[in-house]
């Protein structure tokens, strides 16, 4: 045998044991073998022995033995504090891979576009930072396309959009609806009224964005309003929600948005709900993830979301 392979068996039969470890630190707060084997339930003989071969392996008499004590040596008490501080760490370093494995801890993307300021989303996202506090959430907000992408290229690990046509290959779980409000002038001729009807659009410049939901607005307008002589004049701008209700307020139009959207301030606005003749108009929202991501936190995150919009039963 070789000089390195003597020195490797020579070092792995003096490694010491973490469970001999915690055996002589019990010793040292009980005072005694016996009361710290009691306290671990084990044999008084076990315990001693393992400690003894603690000594052996570090070369330092760790207890002093008077009948029926354990007395740790001056050397001795400097080893148990270090003894503890590993133990500490150890048990830190495997509570944390646990929960990280749980879910519990770690981080997670969150693509999104959509207002924060009110509604389900900004609820769950809460609820979501109450049940896993050690959880580092990135919120991530972006136009379809580019989350889109940033999805298939794991820059996020869950998109949270609206409509339920699937994000390339990606998993799909069907979350909330929110009803579509009309944004209107306050002295707008439609603000008299507590809601406003699809055919009551007929005559009015609609501002539509190009981001979500635009698009699922644009096919609610063409299935409600089945005439093209029926529709409103729609326009659609590629600019931020602010700016449309910006536009609106400044009296270019009307605009068509989300429940959740009107928890934000804008000033010079007034919202009335939509209606058909059956009732208000809705859009939902769904959840997409890639099916190969094996992060620990979305597989929380999806739970919570399970339990929080249970699919309808069948």
């Amino acid at each position: 045998m070789d000089h390195d392979s003597k020195s490797k068996n020579a070092s792995l039969r003096n490694a010491v044991d973490l469970v001999h470890l915690r055996y002589a630190v019990a010793a040292a707060d009980h005072g005694s073998f016996r009361r710290a084997a009691e306290a671990l339930l084990l044999k008084q003989s076990k315990l001693s022995r393992c400690v003894r071969q603690l000594e052996e392996r570090i070369g330092m008499i760790v207890f002093d033995r008077p009948s029926g004590g354990a007395r740790a040596t001056q050397a001795g008490r400097d080893f148990l504090r270090m003894a503890r501080s590993i133990l500490e760490q150890m048990d830190t370093l495997t509570a944390s891979a646990h929960s990280a494995g749980r879910g519990e801890t770690g981080r997670l993307a969150i693509g999104f576009y959509t207002s924060l300021s009110a509604g389900n989303l900004r609820a769950t996202l809460v609820d979501y930072a109450q049940r896993f506090p050690h959880i580092q959430a990135r919120m991530i907000e972006s136009s379809r396309t580019r989350l889109t992408t940033a999805l298939r290229n794991g820059a996020i690990d869950v998109a949270i959009v609206t409509g339920q046509t699937p994000l390339l290959d990606s998993q799909i779980m069907s979350l909330w609806s929110e009803r579509i409000v009309v944004a209107l002038p306050e002295i707008h001729r439609l603000a008299d009224g507590e809601t406003v009807y699809w055919t009551d659009l007929k005559d009015e410049t609609l501002l539509i964005n190009r981001h979500d939901p635009g698009p699922e607005i644009q096919d609610l307008l063409l299935a409600k309003l089945a005439s093209p002589g029926d529709r409103p004049k729609a326009l659609f701008h590629d600019t931020s929600l602010g700016n449309i209700m910006s536009l609106v307020g400044a009296g270019f139009g009307v605009s068509l948005v989300r429940e959740s959207d009107i928890g934000a301030n804008f000033s010079g606005l007034i919202y009335r709900e939509l209606r058909d003749g059956v009732g208000p108009s809705w859009v939902g929202y769904s959840a997409h993830w890639r099916t190969d991501n094996d992060n620990p936190a979305l597989a929380s995150f999806l739970k919570m979301l399970g339990k929080r919009y249970p699919s309808p039963a069948v």
